[in-house]
């Protein structure tokens, strides 16, 4: 599949569960989130590898990656 067709993966955040503590952002190696003030959110979803390192760090269920 060419690059451009690439489908992109879906991203949901918890903004009632999420806490704010920032282990997602740390533990994403290609930095597609960041923080926006107390919440995390998705800032370059191209860059996502469906690692779901973010996922299964995140110890209040507040991010879910689907393909």
């Amino acid at each position: 599949m060419a690059e451009a067709e690439k489908k992109l993966p879906r991203i949901e955040i918890d903004a009632v569960r999420c806490k704010g503590c920032s282990i997602c952002v740390d533990f994403c190696p290609t930095k597609v989130l960041i923080m926006k003030g107390t919440i995390v959110a998705v800032d370059n979803l191209a860059a996502c590898t469906r690692c779901q390192l973010c996922d299964l760090r995140c110890p209040d269920f507040a991010i879910r990656v689907f393909d």
